[in-house]
């Protein structure tokens, strides 16, 4: 009888896996797209500091993922369960803010593009430039994880509340490793270039240099990438999930295909844009009463 309710056990065991194998595996396919946003946008987020600060600054975030994984798979399987109403409001804001970033970044890099400072607090600046970049990357994984989670929460619907904990845990955590993963190969490439020049073989050489030319053009190109990808993912989540914005690209036509990403992108925009005209004067407001 104990062996029949062993085996009992572990055939269920069994069932549980497979679902949670394959489940995971459509997940995946699922949120690949924003996986790659995320990518763009964290490779972008830590580069310009120095190369001996570069591995720490992904540790840091990759921490802060990690921590923003453990917030997020509990609270949103919570909402699911007792408040699934609320999940859609929530990415919403979520998208909102991301295209707020995107916009603020713009307006931050155009309005001091001729800006330079005397150099005489470098160092202090450098830190608190650090901390800025750090808690940046975090506060952006944590909406591109939201979406990531909720989208692999709509996978694993029909499901029991093992199996979703497991699913959402397992791309939660394999996300986080495969991005960060991904962002110190990215940051250190130029040493690997470096370290293939001084090989003896002449391919590695080549390699090396090869490596070395191509990382900065490279380095620039995710600046481009990551807002791009701010916009993009902001916007998909307000296209999709604001009754009004979805029905009328529906309506011209405008939801599929390239054309679909075009108007994705100027959703975006505008969205960033309309944020920013209400939130920058208000933060403006504050900051000045704050001097004061």
């Amino acid at each position: 009888m104990a062996f029949a309710s062993l085996f009992t056990l572990l055939d269920d065991i069994a069932s549980v896996l497979d679902d949670v194998a394959v489940m995971t595996k459509m997940a995946a396919k699922k949120t690949a797209g924003v996986v790659g946003d995320d990518l763009a946008l964290n490779a972008n987020q830590v580069t310009g500091v120095s190369a001996d600060r570069e591995l720490p600054i992904v540790w840091a975030v990759a921490k802060g993922s990690l921590i923003n994984k453990v917030i997020l798979v509990p609270f949103s399987l919570l909402l699911s369960v007792f408040l699934p109403w609320l999940i859609t409001p929530l990415l919403v804001i979520g998208g909102a803010f991301l295209c707020f970033e995107g916009v603020e970044k713009l307006l931050h890099k155009f309005l001091n593009k001729h800006s330079g400072g005397d150099g005489h607090h470098a160092a202090s600046d450098e830190i608190v430039d650090e901390k800025t970049k750090i808690k940046g990357a975090i506060r952006t994984d944590f909406i591109l994880s939201a979406e990531i989670i909720i989208i692999a929460l709509g996978v694993v619907g029909a499901y029991g509340l093992l199996t979703k904990s497991l699913v959402m845990s397992a791309i939660g955590i394999g996300m986080t490793v495969v991005v960060y993963g991904l962002v110190a190969g990215i940051v250190k490439a130029d040493d690997f270039g470096m370290w293939l020049m001084n090989k003896p073989s002449s391919a590695a050489r080549a390699l090396g240099k090869g490596i070395i030319l191509f990382m900065p053009w490279f380095m620039r190109s995710l600046s481009v990438v990551g807002m791009l990808a701010m916009f993009l993912v902001g916007g998909g989540i307000i296209a999709h999930n604001v009754g009004f914005v979805h029905d009328f690209l529906h309506a011209l036509h405008w939801d599929t295909g390239l054309i679909g990403q075009l108007a994705t992108l100027v959703v975006g925009v505008l969205t960033g844009a309309a944020v920013c005209a209400v939130v920058l004067p208000v933060m403006k407001l504050f900051s000045k009463k704050k001097a004061h």
